[in-house]
């Protein structure tokens, strides 16, 4: 099928859920816009061009796509970067519209799930603080300062010593609209859309003279022909990255969401396709990033949507809107955003998160944190990068502790050997002469320098005549771990002991041979059965041919 999940049985659902989405969709992207420096019509047009096609050609039926927090955090970054010449900003959107679909295309989507999600955790938090921070100023009726985060974190003193009247009453109404709004109300009226009804008409009667949005272009947008300055071209592909990044990681946690509220699947591929194109439209047409937004695709769902049909149908009210209402939305006081954005940057934190922070595990609120600082100090992208490392890093220490606990050297019958009761007789009579080394489990590279160290250490290891290694419960071995047992083997050798071999899988096989460890192995000394083996390493040391452990082949 062209569109994904694309149906006419649920029409009265998607015409009314696409409304709905569309009437959250208009306060925020006008705040987002705002927020973002590149203005109120800059939001706008992000919501339509995205919204339109990321529905028609995504992979989550139900979803509905425009700016969000995450996204416009990083464009307002960029946008200061690239003062000198602000229409490559849109070309940096185009370039990231052009990543998302080749993450898709690559069949990328089904790995960013594995994000760890203390690292998620960390950045989405990180931008919830952002926008937080970014709207402190113009909540007391001061404008942002230029920067970024850290120069409007100094300037926070100078905006809550010298507020402004009547921006601060509008916030508090905005604020107060959009934490106290009863549900039978917020059902009917979004409270981001009340906030604006009630707050601008104050705004003009009690304080005429507050910042507003100003003047918003009533007509469809002209295309931007893409542009580049080679000095500029590094910052331009990394910013492109990042909005493809977090484009995607966004836009499929939203997926999830919808797949859960709906009992459906989507395509994750598919939707970052989807993502992409959107992205290029709306960078072609002087719009900002978008992704899969949560708030509006669950006030979708809600209101009965189900098909592409309602993210579509958000997109064209939402040019209807510009078209038709763009002077209304010039009235609306600069305040009134930066308090609906104070909510949707709380929204943004992981307070599920926070809340368990001092019972959930060190190591996972360290990556949340690192990552936390890093997003609002450095950039998002740093704190991603950073976060996986220290995650992966965790994760192979705990996979290698595993590994080596699995690591069993038997030099006796005790209660927790995996010997059977034949296995453990053949040991019992032999005492002090076999040496079993079991290892149960995967093997990486983890675990690999560890379980050698083990073995040279191993009490009493040079008075044995034989040893038996036993890898049939091993799975799967990568290099380094398979250099190890050939280490393993050179050093059972080099006691002058008989090595007798136990079972591999074909993965296991494939791996030693590849690297010429099953080369140290005489004929006749590799066993598919551990009783065999040991039964062979039982006989007298004078009826065993000693390996010579110069050669590096066995004929």
């Amino acid at each position: 099928m062209l569109i994904h999940g694309l149906h006419f049985n649920n029409i009265k659902g998607d015409l009314f859920g696409g409304v709905v989405a569309a009437v959250i969709a208009v306060p925020l992207a006008l705040a987002f816009g705002v927020a973002s420096g590149a203005g109120a019509e800059a939001g706008l047009y992000g919501a339509i061009f995205v919204g339109f096609f990321a529905a028609i050609f995504g992979g989550t039926p139900a979803q509905a796509s425009g700016p969000t927090g995450p996204m416009t955090v990083v464009f307002a970054g960029l946008l200061v970067e690239m003062s000198s010449n602000p229409q490559l900003i849109f070309t940096t959107v185009v370039l990231g519209g052009v990543g998302l679909v080749v993450l898709g295309m690559l069949g990328i989507g089904r790995y960013i799930s594995l994000m760890p999600y203390p690292v998620i955790s960390g950045f989405m938090s990180g931008i919830g603080a952002i926008i937080i921070i970014l709207q402190i100023g113009p909540l007391f009726g001061h404008a942002a300062k230029p920067g970024g985060v850290i120069p409007n974190i100094i300037g926070i003193t100078e905006f809550v010593t010298q507020p402004t009247v009547s921006a601060v009453s509008l916030a508090v109404i905005a604020l107060i609209i959009m934490y106290l709004t009863p549900k039978p109300v917020a059902q009917i009226v979004p409270p981001p859309l009340l906030a604006l009804l009630v707050s601008t008409p104050a705004a003009i009667w009690f304080f005429p003279n507050a910042p507003v949005i100003g003047s918003i272009p009533s007509n469809f947008p002209p295309f931007l022909f893409p542009t580049m300055e080679i000095e500029l071209l590094p910052l331009v592909i990394e910013g492109a990255c990042v909005l493809a990044l977090l484009g995607a990681i966004d836009s499929l946690l939203t997926s999830l969401v919808c797949d859960n509220m709906t009992r459906t699947q989507h395509d994750s591929n598919r939707e970052l396709i989807g993502q992409g194109i959107g992205n290029m439209v709306a960078g072609f047409f002087g719009g900002l990033p978008g992704a899969g937004a949560t708030l509006r695709s669950v006030a979708n769902i809600r209101s009965g949507g189900r098909t592409p049909i309602s993210g579509a149908l958000m997109g064209l009210v939402l040019l209807a809107t510009l078209l038709w209402l763009g002077p209304l939305a010039e009235q609306i006081p600069l305040a009134v955003l930066a308090g609906i954005l104070l909510k949707v940057g709380a929204d943004i934190i992981d307070w599920r998160f926070l809340r368990h922070i001092w019972d959930a595990p060190r190591a996972d609120v360290g990556i949340m944190v690192v990552v936390f600082l890093i997003t609002v100090v450095v950039d998002l992208i740093t704190a991603v990068g950073v976060g996986v490392v220290l995650a992966s890093l965790l994760f192979v220490k705990e996979m290698a502790d595993l590994q080596l606990a699995n690591m069993t050297v038997i030099t006796d019958v005790h209660e927790e050997s995996p010997l059977t009761e034949e296995e453990a007789a053949v040991m019992e009579r032999n005492v002090g002469k076999i040496v079993l080394i079991h290892v149960d489990g995967p093997m990486s590279f983890g675990s690999a320098k560890n379980m050698v160290r083990r073995l040279e250490t191993a009490p009493g290891l040079r008075s044995f005549t034989s040893c038996v290694l036993d890898l049939s419960d091993v799975p799967v071995i990568d290099g380094t771990a398979a250099l190890a047992i050939d280490d393993m083997l050179r050093i059972i050798r080099a006691h002058k002991q008989h090595l007798f071999f136990v079972g591999m899988q074909p993965h296991v096989t494939e791996a030693l041979e590849g690297f010429g460890v099953l080369d140290h192995i005489r004929p006749g000394h590799r066993y598919a059965e551990r009783l065999d083996a040991l039964k062979h390493a039982a006989q007298p040391a004078e009826a065993i041919p000693l390996d010579d452990i110069s050669s590096t082949k066995d004929d």
